[in-house]
C-alpha cells in the first residue's frame, strides 16, 4: 500500500481514508490544514490510481493499514477516518483491533449487505466499463457523485488507471460488507457522520452502526448528500475533526 503524509514532524498521527474510485485527493484539502499541528497519513487504497497491489478485500485492507501502523506507530493512532469503501475499512480496523486509534470518524458507510447489487456488479461493468475512459460518460458519473467541479480532471485520471478487474471486486466489496460482532469489543469514541439527503441503505447503515454500538454519536448533516461533507466541505470536516479530538462534541 502506498502512503501519502504531511505535517511529518508532528507526533499524533491522523490517517483519513478515501472512498471507492477516489484516491488519496479525497482529504486533500483537509490535509493541506491539518498538517500544522498533525502528521496526517492518506493511504492509497488497494486496486485504486497508484497503487501497488489490486484490491483482494475490505478485511486485506484493513490488515495491511494495522500493520503499518504497528509497524511505524506503536500500534495506535490519534484518529482515522473514512469515507465510505473507506469508512468500511475503518470499521473493519475497529474490529480486528479494538486499541487501534483514540478516536474514529466514519462517514457515509454502507454495513448492510444487498444481494441483488452485488450480483449485478459484474454484469453491468462487464459491459459498460469502455465508457469510463469517454469524458462525456465520466463527466456525467462524476456529477453523479456530487463532487465539486475543480476535482474532475484528477478523477478522470484516476478512474481511467482503475482495471476493470479491480473496479468490479472494491464495488462487490463494498455492497457485501457487513459489521463485525467484534466491533462492539472497540475502545475507540467512534463518531458517524451522515447526510441527511443520502440513500436509505446509507441512513439505515448509520442507524445499524449506533444499534450495534450504542456510544456511538451520530451526526446528520443538514443537506448533505453522499460524499458532500469532507470532499466539498474540508474547512468543515477540519473543524468536526478538531471538535472530536478536543472533547467538544
Amino acid at each position: 500500500m502506498i502512503f501519502q503524509e504531511y505535517g511529518t514532524e508532528h507526533k499524533e498521527t491522523i490517517i483519513l481514508l478515501h472512498g471507492g474510485g477516489l484516491s488519496w485527493w479525497n482529504y486533500r484539502d483537509a490535509a493541506e490544514v491539518l498538517q500544522d499541528e498533525y502528521h496526517v497519513i492518506l493511504p492509497i487504497l488497494d486496486g485504486h490510481a497508484g497503487s501497488d497491489r489490486s484490491f483482494t478485500s475490505i478485511e486485506e485492507n484493513a490488515s495491511e493499514i494495522i500493520d503499518f501502523i504497528d509497524k511505524n506507530f506503536g500500534g495506535s493512532v490519534l484518529l482515522i477516518g473514512g469515507l465510505s469503501l473507506g469508512g468500511q475499512i475503518l470499521l473493519e480496523m475497529l474490529s480486528q483491533r479494538r486499541d487501534i486509534c483514540t478516536f474514529a470518524l466514519v462517514e457515509s458507510a454502507a454495513v448492510i449487505p444487498s444481494k441483488l447489487t452485488n450480483a449485478l456488479i459484474g454484469p453491468a461493468f462487464g459491459s459498460s466499463y469502455s465508457l469510463i475512459r469517454n469524458r462525456g460518460f465520466a463527466r456525467l458519473q462524476f456529477r453523479s457523485l456530487h463532487i465539486k467541479p475543480e476535482l474532475f480532471e484528477e478523477y478522470y485520471r484516476d478512474t481511467c488507471q482503475i482495471s476493470k478487474q479491480d473496479m468490479i471486486a472494491f464495488l462487490k466489496a463494498n455492497t457485501a460488507y457487513a459489521l463485525k460482532d467484534s466491533f462492539c469489543e472497540t475502545a475507540a469514541e467512534v463518531h458517524v457522520y451522515v447526510g441527511e439527503r443520502e440513500t436509505r441503505e446509507i441512513l439505515r447503515s448509520a442507524e445499524a452502526i449506533c444499534k450495534m454500538l450504542p456510544s456511538v454519536k451520530l451526526h446528520r448533516m443538514k443537506g448533505l448528500k453522499h460524499g458532500e461533507f469532507s470532499i466539498n466541505y474540508a474547512d468543515k470536516f477540519v473543524d468536526a475533526l478538531k471538535r472530536v479530538v478536543g472533547g467538544d462534541v
